[in-house]
């Protein structure tokens, strides 16, 4: 049974968008379109609150309560965290990097559903570390203007606000400390407001995984924005990008929740069909219980960011739970036999789903040439060392010495 989140007043509005997306996930993957009572649940559900500091109307978690509420979502729909996950991760910089005003103008519609939020970073050819961005930002007196094609955009068209990556100086190039593999300098983030007449969502993307997920296009021509519009430094967006995988959020969260509803169909399958008196049956299903504690273990180690090396763990979260879920679905995919292959089975969306989120970015790939590259150029990371048992003492005259216990680990 899943721990209560600590979340206050958020459980029951949890539940009841449980139960929806129970009867709509199957519909959003067949039309490739999310549900709109779906997201009008997901609203009113009170978790969009959980990243928003209480001072702005919201609960005050951290990646540990929103990594837990993410992978809640995703075990009954992928598509659908995909979007909480947006919507935590924008809010989170908005609260890192906003200012007084942005912050107050914003976070309170993002903690009560009336604004949901979403990432417009990736382009066509820009490639997954986001260095060869073409959308341009251009001043026009007090504000800017910008103009550019934005793809991948999860949310695209459902949205109400979206974090924007603009150039706005010069060719781009590496400055986000990490070898120039995560976006680079002259970049600049735009809060931009879905009413803007110019910005236009294009058509969505036929996706193979996470088709309710509203991901597809979105253009801006001469779209002008306030100053105000800017998050955090002109030209600074690197510096943002690079803090991202330091704030202990990991999709590896959406891994987990698809892991455990495959665990979950596994074993409804073989209490209807009488195999639980079959040991090679319940071995299968203890090693699958087993893989999705690892999941839920390495996401839970990214959100405490108690590792001493918070990006990298989060890094390694991304890259454990995507592959230990898609082997989950697999494995219970064959553990389903021909029921399984069915175009209706769940396990099939299940692991179209887990594929997709190795190719959320950051990318597997871009996953682990930051590590490659944070390897050869950081110092290591200091971890707390560990406790080592104290010393045995002297022993009184003609008593034997007691061992000392370890402690525990």
């Amino acid at each position: 049974m899943a721990a209560s989140l600590p979340v206050t007043g958020a459980d029951d509005g949890l539940d009841r968008l449980r139960e929806v997306l129970r009867c709509t996930s199957a519909e959003a993957d067949a039309t490739g379109a999310p549900v709109a009572e779906a997201l009008a649940e997901l609203r009113a559900s009170g978790i969009l609150a959980a990243g928003v500091p209480v001072a702005h109307g919201g609960r005050g978690g951290d990646a540990l309560v929103t990594n837990r509420l993410v992978e809640r979502v995703a075990a009954v729909d992928p598509s659908v965290a995909i979007v909480l996950f947006q919507h935590y991760a924008v809010t989170a910089r908005i609260v890192e990097w906003g200012s007084p005003e942005q912050q107050a103008a914003v976070l309170p519609r993002l903690a009560s559903g009336e604004w949901l939020v979403a990432s417009a970073w990736s382009e066509e050819g820009a490639g997954a570390d986001k260095r060869n961005v073409a959308t341009t930002a251009d001043r026009r007196g007090d504000g800017w203007v910008l103009d550019g094609t934005k793809a991948f955009v999860t949310g695209a068209g459902v949205a109400d606000l979206y974090l924007v990556l603009a150039r706005s100086a010069g060719p781009s190039g590496g400055a986000d400390g990490s070898g120039g593999f995560y976006g680079g300098d002259g970049q600049t983030f735009f809060l931009v407001e879905a009413a803007n007449p110019g910005l236009r969502p294009g058509p969505a993307l036929d996706l193979e995984g996470m088709r309710g997920s509203a991901t597809g296009f979105l253009e801006l021509r001469d779209c002008a924005v306030p100053g105000t519009a800017v998050l955090g430094p002109v030209g600074g967006a690197a510096r943002i990008i690079a803090g991202v995988r330091e704030s202990g959020a990991t999709l590896g969260a959406v891994s987990a929740g698809i892991a455990a509803a495959a665990q979950e169909l596994a074993t409804a399958h073989a209490t209807a069909r009488g195999l639980l008196e079959h040991g090679d049956t319940t071995h299968c299903l203890v090693g699958l219980a087993t893989q999705v504690e690892t999941v839920r273990a390495v996401v839970e180690r990214a959100g405490r960011r108690d590792s001493g090396a918070a990006g990298a763990t989060t890094l390694h979260s991304k890259l454990a739970a995507t592959s230990i879920a898609e082997d989950v679905c697999q494995e219970v995919q064959r553990l389903l036999g021909g029921s399984g292959y069915r175009r209706s089975s769940p396990i099939n969306r299940l692991l179209r789903d887990a594929r997709a989120v190795a190719l959320m970015g950051p990318t597997n790939a871009l996953c682990r040439e930051l590590l490659r590259v944070g390897r050869a150029t950081a110092a290591p990371p200091e971890e707390a060392a560990p406790r080592l048992p104290a010393a045995p003492q002297p022993a009184p005259a003609g008593r034997p010495p007691v061992p000392s216990t370890p402690p525990d680990p």
